[in-house]
């Protein structure tokens, strides 16, 4: 069972900027798609961005798109989570995910593996 473990989230204020970090314990990182996603207090969990396993493809959800950067180096098995011009609207429990597939994946229930999620807040 592969493991995945978040890093880098945080309290930030308006306009900020954070990456998160996804780092997993898996003995071929390339074999794996990545993806994002978060949920806020009291809404449903939702997806913010995915990446096939070479990096070449990703998707992202409207509300992050040309904020949010996803990227991933298989050399040291990471997914990253570049995220610039936070809103409030971003203050959210960030969960990575992962599965091994060749393809972008945004629904959460195609993904086998999941980590403990960080924190970001965002205030204002």
């Amino acid at each position: 069972q592969a493991q995945m473990a978040e890093s880098g989230g945080g309290l930030v204020q308006v306009g900020g900027s954070l990456r998160l970090s996804c780092t997993a314990s898996v003995r071929t990182f390339s074999n794996y798609a990545m993806g994002w996603f978060r949920q806020a207090p009291g809404k449903e969990r939702e997806f913010v961005a995915a990446i096939n396993w070479s990096g070449a493809s990703t998707e992202y959800a409207d509300s992050v798109k040309g904020r949010f950067t996803i990227s991933r180096d298989n050399s040291k098995n990471t997914a990253y989570l570049s995220m610039n011009s936070l809103t409030p609207e971003d203050t959210a429990v960030y969960s990575c995910a992962g599965v091994i597939s060749t393809l972008v994946l945004t629904s959460p229930w195609e993904y086998r593996s999941w980590g403990q999620g960080t924190q970001v807040t965002v205030s204002s």
